[in-house]
């Protein structure tokens, strides 16, 4: 509290304004805030810069660091162009509208760091409130306020004024808030004869809250339903929230209440947490479980039974709105599925089957090829061990413990969902429980390496990676353990501080020290000292369009890629949005700029997301910053201008290879249809009939068609909108470049260059392209003449071989569908069909064409470039 008042005095009387909302002078500052106007756009822009800046550094006083950043990273990259509210839901109840500067000032303290919540508002007090007045007695059935045409015109009106008081008490903070009273909730009459007006959901439209998202406005929205007649309907506001949460599967589901929580009934406690899978049935037969309580929790079970497991339900205050969202205590009471531990010494006790299928998917030493799922398994059976995870499977750890030496965990694998929910904590506590000491090691570019760093009593880094351990206090033990370990191969010599220095390709970065124990526990601290891998530093030039924001994304959360440069003509002076590591602002850097910016080595790396036939200019100066430098920077281009040239390399490593990329300076990023179609063929060249070409039927979301720009926001700021959209198409798919495609000749082109390929008789592709009213997802159908007969089976077994441990490939059994590639960081293959005659075979793939058609393979590329694991930064799961 006082060090964060210390920083409100510290910083203009504006800023403070809107910065005391953490520190607890909230009430003061909603007297305050924002009263008078800046004298300036540009003065305007930079205090909404510092203001965000200093409001995230104001969480650090109600947790610490890495628990504030982890979460602001989680629920930043939660939400994606295509579907941006996946953050939140929240539910505010009519009593809690009543302190709505409290609740204006959190609400605006998350658009503050760039987060944007479906809010949904009741109005329950305020109705009853009007209706007495209006001398109409409140009647209720079961808890359902009977609703008959009257009562509906007052609610209608209640729901209105309110609806526009939270919209303007936010708008005066300057928080966009955009108002939506209809059109999101389409009912069926509950029970008409006996509740009279009052809807049952049947179907949430979501396209007014992506809209307001999108144009940089929190959604406000009521609980009133329409029937398809027409008809206004009233819908109990909880429920609503949670037929809202339902179709947007978002990460939080949050319910302010003056309560603050759910409490106990018999010690009057407030419950923290509450795990359903464990504690669901027990807790409904507690005696005080009953009425309103009994209801609530039934009706939140069967909301998260719908729900993704990483999806959670808060109920909390709106002061406690902070504490709740960014910090691992939390303030109010979490509900979630939440999991049922297991330990078992054998794989057959938890299915060999779920196993392998983990370590396939979450084992980096799998994912970068260094070991196979085999070898990882015969590697388990030398010594005595124990699985430790949950029944989700979220984390699954194994531990290495031979009679009378210390333990190795030697396997932690997490999902997502695991680190979100502190599942990973739970099992990492059972694993202490069960050994009082432990080593590990984690790769140096492990996205979530401070978690081990907090667990950790001592660690040294060598080779890429860090060996970690707690319980051993002193240095000679660290030292026998080690030697103990290197004689017996426990753990791989490469990186233990014993022995001849790794080889020279594994060899840590400049400047990095190869390693260093330290065994001691300093006061305050939580963990010895380790050194860090060497981070680079990126440029982006066009950050503007949806693969620049897809891209900025992606950097937001890489372990060791980091933006220092992004440019954009119409962005210039503004704050880049989306991006957590620390504030940058939009330059508009000219050839010039570049050219100088590369002979001060200001960059590591570039990469140009501009339209096609624009970048070369941005290249040459590149080349021309470069000239007598042994060191050059990195470029990495996604439009179509170098994929043709020479000295340029083609960056699609599941085909052409690894090692060229690792060496490359200047590298061509595939374009998404052609990526796909080449993933496509590959397999079947040695097949494929010389005399009938094959044919590709591509269909792509209308995000591929590029943007153009919109109207701009209130402070002036430019904006950004899909140049096709999905009315422009009437909800149908259109062809288009029904001849020659530039990604026709690109995939011919490239596919030339693999094995089994003739160059004597050039391949003969025909591509169709089509854009359809989706955001993005592209599906491709082939449909390849054969020079043999063969079986599906047979087809099958080609794309098998062919893509065996590529981890951003999945081979599916059916046909791949949009939700299979649609937000999806890989491509995916199925649906194989050989034609009755033998002699025609159909695949189909699809990927997403932001992501593995451009801003996925792009940090793929460049991770390859700049020496780091080829799947840094790219979630796998």
């Amino acid at each position: 509290m006082l060090a964060s008042r210390r920083i409100v005095n510290a910083i203009s009387p504006q800023i403070a304004s809107r910065a005391a909302i953490v520190g607890g002078a909230r009430q003061a500052a909603a007297n305050v805030v924002v009263r008078s106007k800046l004298p300036s756009r540009g003065l305007q822009h930079t205090a909404a810069q510092t203001d965000r800046e200093t409001i995230t550094r104001l969480l650090y006083s109600i947790g610490t660091k890495r628990e504030v950043e982890r979460y602001l990273r989680i629920f930043s990259s939660s939400s994606h162009p295509s579907q941006p509210a996946k953050f939140a839901v929240i539910k505010i109840g009519g009593a809690v509208l009543d302190q709505i500067d409290e609740l204006a000032l959190s609400l605006s303290f998350l658009y503050r760091v760039g987060l944007y919540p479906v809010v949904l508002h009741g109005a329950g007090p305020q109705l009853n409130e009007i209706l007495e007045r209006e001398g109409v007695t409140p009647d209720y059935i079961d808890g359902i306020r009977i609703t008959d045409a009257k009562t509906l015109q007052i609610a209608r009106r209640v729901f209105l004024e309110e609806n526009l008081r939270l919209v303007g008490a936010l708008e005066a903070l300057g928080t966009r808030a955009r108002p939506i009273t209809g059109g999101v909730f389409t009912a069926d009459y509950l029970d008409r004869d006996k509740y009279g007006l009052v809807g049952k959901i049947t179907r949430v439209d979501k396209r007014p809250l992506e809209a307001s998202i999108r144009a940089g406005a929190l959604p406000i929205l009521t609980s009133l339903a329409e029937s398809s007649e027409g008809q206004l309907l009233n819908v109990n506001a909880d429920v609503a929230a949670g037929e809202l949460g339902k179709e947007l599967e978002p990460l939080k589901i949050v319910y302010l209440n003056e309560k603050g929580g759910l409490f106990h009934g018999v010690s009057g406690q407030k419950l923290d947490v509450i795990n359903l899978d464990e504690e669901y049935e027990p807790l409904m037969k507690e005696s005080w479980v009953k009425y309103g309580t009994k209801l609530k929790l039934r009706e939140i079970k069967e909301l998260l039974d719908h729900l993704p497991r990483s999806s959670s339900v808060a109920i909390i205050s709106a002061s406690s709105l902070q504490k709740e969202l960014f910090t691992d205590s939390g303030a109010g009471t979490l509900i979630r599925r939440g999991y049922k531990l297991f330990k078992h010494s054998s794989i057959s006790a938890i299915g060999p089957d779920r196993l392998r299928q983990v370590i396939h998917d979450r084992d980096p030493d799998v994912l970068s090829g260094e070991s196979s799922v085999a070898g990882a398994l015969n590697e388990l059976e030398k010594t005595p061990y124990t699985i430790y995870g949950d029944e989700a499977f979220d984390v699954v750890a194994i531990v290495s413990h031979p009679d009378g030496e210390v333990p190795v965990l030697t396997k932690l694998l997490t999902s997502r969902n695991g680190i979100l929910n502190n599942v990973v904590d739970n099992v990492f506590s059972s694993i202490k429980r069960d050994h009082r000491k432990l080593f590990w090691t984690a790769r140096a570019e492990d996205d979530n390496r401070s978690w081990h760093f907090d667990r950790a009593e001592g660690s040294f880094t060598r080779a890429g990676r860090t060996l970690f351990w707690y319980g051993v206090q002193d240095v000679q033990e660290v030292e026998r353990v080690v030697k103990e370990y290197e004689q017996k191969g426990r753990i791989d010599r490469a990186i233990l501080p014993v022995g001849p220095s790794p080889p020279p390709h594994r060899s840590s970065p400049s400047g990095v020290r190869s390693f260093s124990t330290m065994a001691r526990r300093f006061p305050g601290s939580s963990r010895g000292y380790a050194t860090s891998a060497t981070d680079k530093r990126v440029a982006l030039v066009g950050a503007r369009g949806f693969t620049g924001q897809a891209l900025v994304s992606l950097l937001d959360t890489h372990p060791n890629l980091h933006l220092t440069n992004v440019s954009s003509r119409q962005l210039a002076g503004y704050s880049l949005e989306g991006y957590t590591k620390k504030p940058i602002t939009y330059q508009d850097l000219s050839p010039t700029d570049v050219e100088q910016m590369e002979k001060d080595g200001a960059v590591d790396a570039w990469i140009m997301a501009l339209p096609n036939g624009v970048c070369k200019p941005f290249v040459d100066a590149v080349d021309r910053g470069a000239q007598g430098k042994e060191n050059r920077g990195v470029v990495l281009d996604l439009s179509a201008d170098y994929r043709f040239e020479d000295g340029w390399t083609y960056g699609l490593p599941e085909l052409y290879g690894r090692s060229s990329v690792k060496a490359a300076k200047r590298i061509s990023n595939p374009g998404c249809y052609a990526t796909s179609s080449q993933l496509l063929l590959a397999p079947l060249l040695p097949l494929l009939d010389p005399s009938a070409g094959p044919t590709i039927f591509g269909v792509s979301g209308y995000s591929g068609g590029g943007t153009v720009a919109g109207a701009n926001e209130s402070d002036g700021r430019p904006t950004t909108v899909a140049k096709i959209t999905p009315d422009s198409l009437g909800n149908a798919i259109r062809a288009y470049s029904l001849t020659d495609h530039v990604h026709e000749r690109e995939a011919r082109h490239n596919l030339l260059r693999l094995p089994h390929a003739i160059p004597a008789s050039p391949l003969s592709l025909a591509f169709v392209p089509h854009v359809a009213p989706w955001f993005s997802g592209i599906l491709s159908t082939l449909s390849a003449p054969l020079k043999k007969n063969v079986t599906a089976q047979e087809v099958r077994a080609l794309y098998e071989e062919k893509y065996a441990g590529e981890a951003l490939v999945r081979v599916l059994k059916g046909v791949p569908e949009l939700r299979d590639v649609e937000n999806k960081h890989g491509w995916s293959v199925g649906g194989f069909q050989v034609h009755s005659s033998g002699r025609r075979v159909v695949v189909v793939g699809g990927l997403d064409n932001l992501l593995k058609g451009a801003a996925t393979q792009a940090v793929q590329n460049l991770n390859l470039a700049l020496g780091y694991s080829e799947y840094a930064g790219i979630p796998l799961n």
